[in-house]
């Protein structure tokens, strides 16, 4: 089986649609009077749950203070609360309360759009859309493990 010639734009194309990704999260960010860090922060908790500010700071990529500056950012806006462990009152993990003001509003004509664009594929090719959106996220988060080691 041979495999199959990537088209010589490939890669500006997946650049730009990555770029206009990130434009639209520092858009929304900014309509919901937060920062894009913030916002992913947030994503990430409600995403895998409560973390502790090591885990949260690591999945940022932010280092101590900044993430102690960004769990005091949210709490203070109602976004999340920090939780002392139980069994050892120098622990804390930080848990999402919800999602921020306007959220949704913001979001809602590219998740239209979007969706407009997903109806017009057939089953299988969502299918097929949905594996790579699987697979690529593993692979980001691996090469972006590898960078930390840098």
């Amino acid at each position: 089986m041979s495999t199959p010639e990537m088209r010589p734009d490939a890669s500006r194309i997946y650049r730009q649609y990555l770029s206009a990704v990130l434009l639209h999260s520092h858009a929304s960010a900014r309509a919901c009077e937060l920062g894009a860090t913030d916002l992913y922060a947030l994503n990430i908790l409600q995403l895998a749950g409560a973390m502790t500010p090591g885990e949260l700071g690591t999945r940022t990529g932010l280092t101590t203070g900044p993430t102690t500056r960004l769990i005091d950012r949210l709490e203070r806006a109602g976004y999340v609360r920090r939780v002392p462990d139980p069994t050892d009152r120098r622990k804390v993990t930080v848990e999402p309360l919800g999602e921020p003001a306007g959220l949704d509003l913001a979001m809602a004509p590219a998740r239209q759009k979007v969706g407009k664009i997903l109806g017009g594929y057939t089953q299988d090719q969502l299918d097929v859309l949905f594996d790579y959106f699987t697979r690529a996220t593993e692979a980001y988060q691996e090469a972006a493990e590898q960078l930390r080691d840098w």
